[in-house]
């Protein structure tokens, strides 16, 4: 395209000088014009806002080529047939069929370099927006994880939590003690160990184990909450506080504290992937949407989608009063390499 437009300007200035300002000038403008500046600026667009996007993009490199070699000859043609309008027939047809058959030859040559720039160009313009949309997921990801994290210091949980210590104190100064302990260490954990972008899978099972724990002593029916795990989590990756949002809601959700299994809570590891259960019983007439978790299910899905695209599967079910979540992370996207 630049070139194409040197090559006019060039022209043109010459044209404009006054000891050149002759019909065989004027007749170059025109033959430039119909010649090169026509096939190559229609066939540099046509490459580079559809067949690109339609072809390359998508990786269809013989459609590419056939259509392209298609496209250049159109392009070619209407080069000719604005000389042809411009010049008369004799332009096109001095030596015959030949000459028609050479002169659509080069102009279509003409417009397929043209539409090859074009391709570059589009091609490096999609490179560099899509360097850009990365550090903008990048960003992004990064300010949820923050509003994430924010979002879990949740002060109804920590208050409960804290006045129910202070009674297991003078009952029990032992296990007030142990709870008091697992309470500074999901503090810790969350204000600290969660700005890292991944941490160990134990670490989070760990906070996990000591956040039901918590919500044990909410209630003398210890039995409401099933929490199991299956499988090593050890040289395992993954983003902090991954599954916790499920889990609060899961409690903030579940009704009939006072009977079992009101809120189940299970983790399968084998070495192709981990999955995460969670699910929990409600009162419908009672039950909340997800939403008012503090964290709702679309920024959550966002999150997943950012940090695990298609690596991961997530399935929520909400029917005859139970809400389940199934979350499966691939292997090779939460495994721990060592150096």
């Amino acid at each position: 395209m630049f070139l194409i437009l040197l090559v006019i300007i060039f022209v043109a200035a010459l044209a404009g000088q006054p000891a050149l300002d002759t019909a065989a000038n004027l007749q170059n403008i025109y033959v430039t014009v119909c010649f090169v500046v026509i096939p190559g600026v229609s066939c540099f667009y046509g490459f580079y806002t559809f067949l690109f996007s339609h072809f390359l993009y998508r990786k269809k490199i013989l459609a590419l080529f056939i259509y392209g070699i298609l496209f250049a000859i159109i392009c070619g043609l209407a080069g000719c047939l604005a000389a042809m309008a411009v010049f008369g027939y004799k332009i096109m047809f001095g030596d015959g069929w030949e000459s028609v058959f050479e002169l659509t030859l080069l102009t279509a040559l003409v417009a397929i370099l043209n539409g090859g720039m074009g391709l570059v160009m589009k091609g490096f313009i999609t490179w560099y927006a899509e360097i850009k949309l990365k550090e903008d997921l990048s960003r992004k990801n990064y300010e949820m994880e923050l509003a994430l994290v924010k979002s879990r210091i949740n002060p109804h949980f920590l208050f409960n939590t804290i006045n129910n210590i202070d009674v297991l104190i003078e009952k029990d100064p032992v296990k007030a003690s142990a709870y008091l302990n697992k309470l500074s260490d999901i503090m810790r954990f969350m204000l600290y160990e969660t700005k890292a972008e991944n941490i160990s899978l134990n670490r989070e099972l760990e906070y996990i184990e000591k956040f039901v724990a918590l919500q044990k002593i909410r209630t003398a029916n210890t039995d409401f909450v099933q929490y199991s795990i299956e499988g090593n989590p050890a040289n395992r990756m993954v983003a902090p506080m991954l599954f916790i949002p499920f889990i609060e809601n899961a409690f903030k959700h579940a009704e009939n504290k006072i009977t079992g299994n009101a809120v189940n809570i299970k983790f399968v590891i084998d070495k192709n992937q981990v999955i995460f259960y969670c699910e929990n019983s409600y009162h419908k007439n009672n039950h909340t949407k997800a939403d008012d978790s503090g964290l709702g299910n679309e920024l959550i899905e966002k999150r997943l989608a950012l940090l695990y695209g298609d690596k991961h599967t997530l399935e929520i079910t909400n029917e005859n009063e139970m809400y389940k979540v199934k979350l499966i992370l691939n292997n090779h996207e939460s495994e721990l390499h060592h150096n």
